[in-house]
C-alpha cells in the first residue's frame, strides 16, 4: 500500500495510490481503522504532503558499514543518534533553503520509518507491527557548522532540512533495499539497506527504550556512503526501490 497524505483545495486528505496511479481518498485514521470513501483524485490535481507531521525526527547517525569505512570510523557498538526538529520537514517537490550562515550544505540519503503506534520499551521481535510504513528521506546537514560545533543540533535542524515523502509504504523490507541520490541527473549515492549496522527492527526497539515513540514520528536509518555538498540551484533526488523518488531543489 502506498499512502500518500495531500492537499486539494484547502482540505488535506490521505489517500491510497491505487492501479492507475489515482489517489483514493480514506475516511479514518492510517494510524488505526480507515475505508476507502469513493472519491479519488488524479497526483497532478493535488498538492503532494509530507507523508506524516512528526511530533519529532529521531536520526541515526552512522548506519552503513561502507559509510563507516568511508569516514575511517570504527562500528558503533550502538545506534547514534540525534534529534531534528519538526520545523525542518518539507515535502517531495518542496525547496530546501540554503542558511546564511552555512559554507557547506550535504546531502544524506536515507530510509524513513513512520511509527503507527505509541510505543515504549518493544522488543526488537514486537518492533515491525508499530510501523505505518516506510518513505524517502533527506537528512540535509551544514557539515561546516557540524564540526564546527562538535555537535549536531544546529547543523541537523534548519528549516527545510528533513525533506520526507513522496508517500508511505507498508509492503517492502526495510532491510533489503536499493537506496540512492542523484545530483541534477548524476548518481551520487547508491547502495543497499542491506548494508545497515543496525537493522530496521533493533534501531526501533533501541530507540523505544529510550522514548516513547508517537503515531507519525519519524525514525531516520542513516546515509550510505558517497555523501557530497550541493549548491544553490541543484536538484536532489532521493529514490528507494518500492518507494519512489523525492525530489527538492536547493535554493
Amino acid at each position: 500500500m502506498k499512502l500518500y497524505r495531500f492537499l486539494r483545495g484547502d482540505r488535506e486528505f490521505y489517500g491510497v495510490e491505487d492501479k492507475e496511479g489515482a489517489l483514493a481518498v480514506i475516511k479514518g485514521s492510517p494510524f488505526g481503522e480507515f475505508e476507502k470513501t469513493g472519491v479519488e483524485y488524479k497526483k497532478e490535481d493535488v498538492k503532494i504532503l509530507s507523508p506524516s507531521l512528526p511530533s519529532k525526527i529521531i536520526a541515526v547517525g552512522l548506519n552503513y558499514k561502507k559509510h563507516a569505512e568511508e569516514l575511517n570510523m570504527a562500528l558503533p557498538e550502538e545506534p547514534i543518534i540525534f534529534f531534528k526538529p519538526p520545523t525542518a520537514v518539507i515535502a517531495a517537490g518542496d525547496e530546501i533553503i540554503y542558511p546564511e550562515m552555512s559554507k557547506r550544505v550535504d546531502y544524506e540519503a536515507e530510509l524513513g520509518i513512520i511509527i503507527k503506534h505509541e510505543i515504549f520499551n518493544v522488543s526488537k521481535e514486537n518492533a515491525l507491527q508499530h510501523i505505518l510504513g516506510y518513505c524517502c528521506a533527506n537528512d540535509v546537514t551544514a557539515r561546516d557548522l557540524q564540526k564546527k560545533d562538535k555537535q549536531w543540533t544546529r547543523a541537523k535542524s534548519f528549516n527545510t532540512f528533513c525533506p520526507l515523502g513522496p508517500c508511505c509504504v507498508d509492503n517492502i523490507d526495510p532491510d533489503n533495499l536499493k537506496i540512492s541520490t542523484r545530483l541534477n541527473g548524476k548518481a551520487v549515492q547508491s547502495s543497499s539497506t542491506s548494508n545497515f549496522i543496525f537493522k530496521v527492527s533493533y534501531i526501533v526497539s533501541f530507540i523505544s527504550r529510550i522514548m516513547t515513540l508517537l503515531p507519525g514520528d519519524v525514525i531516520l536509518t542513516g546515509t550510505p556512503s558517497g555523501v557530497g555538498p550541493v549548491k544553490k540551484g541543484d536538484v536532489l533526488e532521493v529514490g528507494i526501490e518500492g518507494i519512489g523518488t523525492l525530489s527538492n531543489k536547493v535554493v
